[in-house]
């Protein structure tokens, strides 16, 4: 696909993105991976600090991980779609509903540590308890929701980029990867961790910048008193269907509430049999495992809810 007037950015820069960006966090991770190996006592060549960090992360890493993990494509477009449809509701129930499973996951991480301390997947915990056939079943349920999340996370990744850009989809599906496969392969999950609290600390700065540029410095909008202004404007002429009022900025949301209930049941698989929250959750350190969790998804409810009542509601207030 050719860049057009339609994109915002040039073809270019959709490339510059993606390899540019993906191979400057590579180099950046590969370079951390020398200096632990070479001034620390955590080498990645051992097998146990490779796949779970020795199991001596302190919780501010992990929760950076959690937050990364748990932000995907959908985390910033389908939170302000939402938003764009149901007003305030729509935020709210996007960020509370996938909230809840990374908070109660805080009480599967205590148990690991405390019965499985040694474990390295969810799904040897599962054979020892179970048998083989519970290992058969969960292992298949686990590779289905690997398969359908990676699918997300590289699909969602590349239509932004194509959208913004007019990149190839299949090329940016395919270049993607290449460079979280370059520092996972070479650093392990000590150097995934360190990338992880990097590109989310890179994430909240740019969504700071939305909000303040929205609320703060707009000439369209400017303040949170022009923007309940507009919404107010556009509510009666163009009303919320099962809104009350059929306001925007109302939590009495039929559409919201059932918006949230679905979000809230499909998203504990996408938890709970994915590998990644089990991961952190064995490279945490044993004391401060719970915290961890408690704090990453704090930290993450923040991501939908402000990107969100930001970009989305701006949407509908200037349309």
């Amino acid at each position: 696909m050719s860049s057009n007037a339609s994109t915002v950015l040039p073809q270019g820069a959709g490339y510059g993105v993606v390899v540019g960006i993906g191979l400057f966090f590579s180099g950046l991770m590969l370079l951390l991976t020398f200096v632990q190996k070479r001034y620390t006592a955590f080498s990645p060549s051992n097998a146990e600090e490779f796949t779970s960090a020795s199991r001596s992360v302190k919780p501010g890493l992990i929760a950076a991980g959690i937050v990364s993990a748990w932000t995907w494509a959908a985390t910033l477009l389908q939170s302000s779609a939402v938003a764009y449809r149901y007003g305030i509701s729509g935020p709210y129930w996007y960020a509370a509903g996938a909230t809840v499973q990374v908070l109660l996951f805080a009480q599967l991480s205590a148990k690991l540590k405390l019965n499985a301390p040694n474990a390295h997947t969810f799904l040897e915990i599962i054979d020892v308890r179970f048998g083989p056939v519970g290992h058969a079943v969960f292992l298949f349920f686990g590779l289905a929701t690997n398969v359908l999340v990676s699918s997300m996370l590289t699909l969602g990744g590349s239509a932004t980029v194509t959208d913004l850009t007019g990149m190839n989809t299949i090329a940016a599906c395919f270049l993607i990867p290449i460079g979280v496969s370059i520092y996972v392969v070479v650093g392990g999950m000590r150097a995934t961790l360190l990338c992880d609290y990097t590109h989310t600390t890179v994430l909240f700065i740019i969504i700071m910048v939305f909000t303040f540029t929205v609320y703060g410095t707009s000439d369209k909008i400017g303040s949170p008193k022009a923007m309940h202004d507009l919404l107010t404007k556009v509510a009666a002429i163009e009303p919320v269907k099962d809104n009350a009022g059929g306001s925007y900025l109302t939590m009495r949301s039929v559409g919201g509430i059932i918006f949230g209930v679905i979000n809230l049941v499909g998203n504990f698989a996408t938890v709970f049999l994915d590998q990644a929250y089990w991961q952190r959750g064995i490279a945490s350190h044993p004391a401060t495992s719970v915290k961890a969790f408690l704090l990453g998804g704090l930290a993450w409810f923040s991501i939908p809810f402000l990107m969100a009542t930001t970009m989305g509601l701006a949407a509908r207030a200037l349309m």
